[in-house]
């Protein structure tokens, strides 16, 4: 009986089991029942550039401060600043006026008339976000960011924006790049560079900082047929090209704007050499020259003019330093490396852009750099072989930055120390130092300086300091 009990309650469940339905509850999703908004539904990797807007309690109002840091390297390119009124340096330790925490990246702050912008990373919502602060007390006014999701690579977020008149324009990790309203964060225009143009966007995601003159943004993005573009920046449209004749692929590199031999000119060095675009009104876009003897694989610093025809090239992973000259020969263009070498053997930089002030040539050396690795040197044009300054054997920066204001230079640690100098001729001399960041990061992002306040990051940190009064 019991037997066959069992066979019978076997049987029983075998056959529920084969006639159970487990989908018979369900209910047929079709488009449009989840009452999602018309337009939002896009594939994982589509990307609607600024399309999130937060505004904070406070006032954005016009400020009393009017001092500019709108772009990288400041309004000359050059990284220097100049009080507008005379101040003095603080006496003591400089004064932190504010922090704030960022997402893990090394994108610097820009200043605009008493308000810091800083395109951060939002790791919590995946997100590229610009971000307005108050410069004197650090209260974030507003954000405008959107989902780009992206694997950390020594951090996420690399640029610096660019302000003109009313207008912010940033380039994210991604190529992405973004113009809104400088007060309100209104979204004005976007382009996505690698998508539109099929740039390859480097290892280390984009370092590229945009560049605007005469209300012309100025992009590289390298593309397969575009090398170089000028967008109008009140409306997006693209105003002249490039085409990539050269085969160049875009680098950590940003373009810089240079007269030579008497002409206006982009250069930019790409992954696969240097060149020059006009800038001139009338043969905009134009590709005058090209060299591509020198041709690291990986570039972060962005050349630099030391004269009316020579332009001095650096970049890191070995590659060392290199002198370009730039001639114009009838119609056209000669450009020819004149000299090279390894980073042991000359004035060399691995991630920042050297400084060229009152004829010298500042910069701090690479890893790789032999006996004064890390250390500030100071070159003459004519001899980038031998320094005529270096700092101390203890006073070493690894890949901080460094800036110039009225004669003084400030140089971040890697670690969180700031270190200021009085610049002379042909020295430098330790005039303070500070403790910024207690356990500082990898302190990479350019410092921006305005109206006394000197703004600078490590990894997860923003800080303000007030270095003039």
């Amino acid at each position: 009986m019991i037997t066959v009990g069992l066979v019978v309650f076997y049987l029983i469940v075998l056959v529920g089991w084969h006639l159970y339905d487990p989908t018979r509850g369900f209910t047929e999703a079709v488009p449009g029942a989840d009452n999602r908004p018309e337009g939002s539904a896009r594939k994982a990797d589509d990307v609607v550039i600024g399309e999130y807007f937060i505004k904070d309690e406070g006032d954005v109002a016009a400020s009393e401060l009017k001092g500019e840091w709108a772009c990288f390297r400041g309004a000359n390119h050059d990284n220097i600043a100049v009080n507008a009124q005379p101040m003095s340096l603080v006496k003591g330790d400089f004064k932190e006026m504010w922090s704030v925490e960022t997402g893990e990246g090394h994108a610097a702050p820009v200043i605009s008339e008493g308000k810091a912008y800083v395109l951060d990373y939002e790791e919590a919502t995946s997100s590229d976000a610009l971000r307005c602060f108050d410069l004197t007390t650090g209260k974030q006014l507003w954000k405008r960011r959107y989902r780009v999701p992206m694997k950390r690579n020594h951090g996420f977020s690399r640029t610096i924006p660019a302000i003109i008149k009313n207008n912010i324009v940033t380039i994210g990790p991604e190529g992405h790049v973004m113009c809104c309203d400088k007060v309100s964060g209104d979204m004005k225009w976007s382009i996505d560079m690698k998508k539109r143009f099929e740039s390859e966007i480097p290892f280390w995601y984009t370092g590229q900082c945009p560049l605007i003159e005469d209300d012309v943004l100025v992009l590289a993005p390298a593309g397969k047929d575009t090398l170089m573009i000028g967008v109008d920046v009140n409306t997006g449209n693209t105003v002249w090209g490039t085409p990539n004749s050269v085969g160049f692929k875009m680098s950590h590199s940003s373009v810089m704007p240079m007269t030579l031999g008497g002409t206006h000119t982009y250069l930019y060095i790409g992954v696969g050499g240097v060149c020059g675009v006009s800038a001139e009104k009338g043969s905009e876009g134009q590709l005058l020259w090209s060299a591509t003897k020198w041709q690291p694989s990986v570039v972060a610093p962005s050349p630099m003019q030391v004269s009316q025809n020579q332009v001095f090239l650096v970049a890191g992973y070995g590659a060392g330093g290199a002198m370009l000259q730039v001639s114009k020969s009838g119609a056209g263009w000669n450009a020819s490396i004149t000299d090279s070498y390894k980073a042991s053997a000359g004035m060399s930089s691995e991630q920042q852009t050297p400084i060229n002030y009152k004829g010298t040539l500042i910069t701090i050396l690479p890893k790789d750099g032999g006996g004064m690795r890390e250390r500030l040197a100071m070159y003459s044009p004519s001899n980038l072989h031998n320094p005529i300054w270096t700092s101390a054997a203890d006073e070493r920066f690894g890949l901080g930055p460094y800036i110039i204001v009225d004669d003084k230079l400030f140089a971040f640690k890697e670690d969180g120390e700031l270190y200021v100098y009085s610049v002379s001729a042909k020295s430098m001399s330790l005039i303070k130092k500070q403790r910024v960041m207690e356990e500082g990061i990898d302190a990479w992002g350019p410092m921006a300086y305005a109206d006394g306040y000197l703004v600078m990051r490590d990894s997860k940190n923003i800080k303000c300091l007030k270095v003039f009064e």
